[in-house]
This record gives C-alpha cells, sequence and structure tokens, in this order.
C-alpha cells in the first residue's frame, strides 16, 4: 500500500466510522427508552430479559452465513445491506407507535429481523478494516471502533432521558430510523477494494455450508485461538447476566434518570478506554493486556453487590466498560493479523458466533434466577436474610446485587485459569501475522 494509498485507506474509515457512530447513538437511544418503556409496564425482568434474548439469538445463528458472504460479497455491500433492513425495522416499530398498537412480541420480532441483518454488518465491517487501513493502524482503528460503542453510552442515556419527556419514544425511534440513513450515505460514498486471495489461492472455498465449517476449522486447528475464543465466551457468559440486570437493579430503588447518568458515566469509562487504544495504538503483548483488563471487570462487577450507593455503582460501571474496549481491541487485532485477509469473514463471524453463543442463554436464565431464585432468597424475611442480607441488605433488588457478586467471582475465576493454558497465553509469539 502506498503512502497515497494508507491516507485514502484511513480517510475512508474514518467515514464509514463516522456514519458507523452517528448510527450507533441513534440505535442506543432507542434502547434505552425501549428498555424503559417494557419495564415500566411489565415490571417483569423475565419479560425485560426477552427483548435481549429475541435481538441476540439471530445473531448468533446467522453469524456464520453472514462470514461466508461477506468474503464473498463486496463488503461495502454488505454493510449497505444491513444498515437499510435494520433501518426498514425501526420505521415499522415508528410507524406501530403512531398507530398506539406496538406491542412487547412486535418489539421482539422486529428485533429479531434487525438482528439477522446486523450480523452481516459486523463482520463485514472488520474486514472492511484490514482491507483499507495499514497494518500499524489496526489498533488504532479498533480503539477507534470501540469509542463509536462508548460515545453511544455517554450521548444516548442522557439525550433519551431528555427527548422521552419532549418527543416520546415516537419521536427517538424516528430519530434512530434518520441515523440509519445518514450511515447509509457514508457507505455510498467510499470505495473498499476486493479481498485478495490468500497466498495465491482461495482456501475453503465451496458451497455456503462447507465455506462456513472452514471457518470453524481454521480455529480449532490453531489452539491458541480456540482458546481465546472459548475464554471469550466464558466470561461473556457470567458478565451478560449482569448486563441484562443492570436496569432493572437501579431501577429497584431509583428512577431512570439515576440509571442514565450511571450508564453515561460508564459510557465516559468505554470512552476513555477506547481512546487509549486509539491515541496509543495498544500494548505490544496483546494478550496479557486481555487479562489483566479482564480481571478488572470481573472485579468491578463483583463489588456491585455490596452497596447501593450510585456513587460507588457509577464508578463500578466506568471500570467495568473502561477495560470492555481494551480487551475487545486486543482481541479484534489478534484476529485480524492472525487469519488471512481472504477468510476474515467467515473466520470472525463463526468466532463471534460461539462467543457470543451463549447470550441467549445467560438473558434467559436472568430474568428467572432474578425473579424466582435470588431475589427471594434476599426477601427481607428470606432463607439469606440472617447471613448475607447482613452484608449486602435485604429487600428489592439485593438478590439481583447478589448475583453481580457471584458473576464476578465466576468471571475473575475464568480469566485466572485460561491465564494457565499455554497455548493461548502464547498465541501471539507462536502464530505467525497474515496481514
Amino acid at each position: 500500500m502506498t503512502h497515497l494509498n494508507r491516507d485514502r485507506g484511513m480517510r475512508h474509515f474514518l467515514l464509514i466510522w463516522f456514519g458507523q457512530q452517528i448510527s450507533l447513538i441513534g440505535s442506543g437511544l432507542t434502547g434505552f427508552a425501549m428498555g424503559v418503556w417494557v419495564y415500566q409496564r411489565t415490571g417483569s425482568v423475565t419479560q425485560f430479559s426477552l427483548i435481549s434474548i429475541s435481538n441476540m439469538l439471530p445473531y448468533i445463528l446467522l453469524s456464520p452465513l453472514a462470514g461466508v458472504l461477506a468474503d464473498r460479497w463486496n463488503r461495502r455491500w454488505g454493510m449497505i445491506l444491513s444498515d437499510t433492513g435494520a433501518g426498514l425495522c425501526t420505521l415499522a416499530m415508528v410507524l406501530l407507535l403512531f398507530w398506539g398498537s406496538l406491542e412487547i412480541w412486535h418489539i421482539c420480532i422486529f428485533n429479531a429481523v434487525s438482528s439477522s441483518f446486523t450480523a452481516f454488518q459486523r463482520p463485514a465491517f472488520i474486514a472492511a478494516t484490514t482491507l483499507i487501513v495499514p497494518k500499524e493502524q489496526l489498533g488504532r482503528a479498533g480503539g477507534m471502533i470501540q469509542s463509536a460503542d462508548a460515545v453511544s453510552q455517554i450521548v444516548s442515556p442522557l439525550l433519551a432521558g431528555v427527548l422521552m419527556g419532549i418527543i416520546g419514544i415516537q419521536g427517538i425511534i424516528l430519530i434512530d430510523f434518520l441515523t440509519f440513513l445518514f450511515a447509509l450515505i457514508t457507505l455510498m460514498s467510499v470505495r473498499i477494494p476486493d479481498v485478495p486471495l490468500s497466498r495465491g489461492k482461495e482456501p475453503g472455498k465451496g458451497n455456503l455450508l462447507q465455506e462456513a465449517v472452514y471457518g470453524w476449522r481454521y480455529i480449532t486447528e490453531r489452539p491458541g485461538m480456540f482458546g481465546l475464543m472459548i475464554f471469550f465466551a466464558a466470561t461473556s457468559f457470567f458478565e451478560e447476566i449482569v448486563i441484562v440486570l443492570v436496569t432493572p437493579l437501579v431501577l429497584s430503588f431509583n428512577s431512570s434518570t439515576v440509571l442514565g447518568s450511571i450508564l453515561s458515566v460508564g459510557g465516559i469509562g468505554m470512552l476513555s478506554g477506547s481512546l487509549l487504544m486509539s491515541i496509543s495504538g495498544g500494548p505490544k503483548q496483546l494478550i496479557r493486556a486481555i487479562f489483566v483488563f479482564s480481571l478488572l471487570a470481573g472485579m468491578s462487577i463483583l463489588i456491585v453487590g455490596f452497596h447501593r450507593n450510585i456513587l460507588l455503582l457509577a464508578g463500578s460501571a466506568f471500570l467495568y466498560l473502561f477495560s470492555i474496549p481494551v480487551i475487545n481491541s486486543c482481541g479484534q487485532v489478534i484476529w485480524q493479523k492472525k487469519v488471512a485477509p481472504g477468510v476474515q469473514g467467515r473466520v470472525i463471524a463463526m468466532e463471534r458466533m460461539i462467543s457470543t453463543s451463549c447470550f441467549p442463554l445467560s438473558y434467559l436464565i436472568a430474568g428467572p434466577l432474578a425473579d424466582y431464585v435470588f431475589e427471594p432468597l434476599m426477601a427481607v424475611n428470606g432463607p439469606l436474610a440472617g447471613t448475607l442480607g447482613q452484608i449486602i441488605g435485604t429487600g428489592p433488588g439485593r438478590g439481583i446485587a447478589l448475583m453481580f457478586t457471584v458473576m464476578g467471582i465466576l468471571s475473575v475465576s475464568t480469566t485466572v485459569i485460561a491465564y494457565g493454558y499455554p497455548r493461548l497465553r502464547r498465541l501471539e509469539e507462536e502464530l505467525p501475522d497474515e496481514v
């Protein structure tokens, strides 16, 4: 890549990134508003978690197919298709809200369809980044991708809290639809190169199923990669259980305004971690950074259960979300460097499918565990009121708080066990760069 091409590639990446940033803010507005709308109408953690399940399950199931198509198609058009489909789902929800006909099952269906389109977006975007961004800038690009999530985490809750009182949930979802249109305009104005052949050939070529399976073989033939994927799946399982419970935990003793403030503070933490990666380009030892910040994330979850203090909750959210972009960016750069560009779509999509396959299970069990197990245990006269209740407290929300502590302990333990696996710890030394 010449110096001119390097500059043009970074300009194209920045334009795509900016369009996706605006779209993420719009999606964050809808996500926050819908979460409050559903929980306030049902009061059920279980029904609240069903929204998350409908949003994640199609993404997981379709990821292998999406990865294969990301390698076959022009990656720009794959992203355009994804954004178009998600935008139309958002528009449909706007119309139902205007007619006063929106129900919980409508939200689940549109979330599922939108998630199906989103499954094509992520592998296409990451694989396209590898093609247009110089290798030495991949760490910074990864940090910027994470920073887009962080900015959305900061801006969306605060903005949604204000807008719900002015334009209502209908207006918020309409804004979300307009941000999808903006993302489409930016994608239409750039060019992404075709996928190069890998070392003179195209491995895994065949029908869709064969190519999807090739992504699995590519990972399993490299024990370090396989270990990294399983490590992310295990820690994500514990952490996603508590993520879906943040809204019910805070609303059990405070208002949606306070919830939005805590999420925004967490977003500042996420932005700080993203900026750290964007400015520094990331640490030289990526695996070691993943382990260190995974420990910090687990500890941040663990301590949530011991207090109701809003400032301490916000501090925990800050530390946890500071760690996430560092972990994700380091992991993303490893996959981008160690996987041949011609098969990155299917390999990264397979990794995403496996590492996120636990999400629906997390969402599915989080609600029943909270409603029927942990909350009764920590009720005022519950079985644990005289023991753990003396430390964590009793009453509404304290069972959910106990779940935070338990999942934090499990997350920290998983990180310690993973560090003891030599093939994962030495992944960067044992596998050569493919980019």
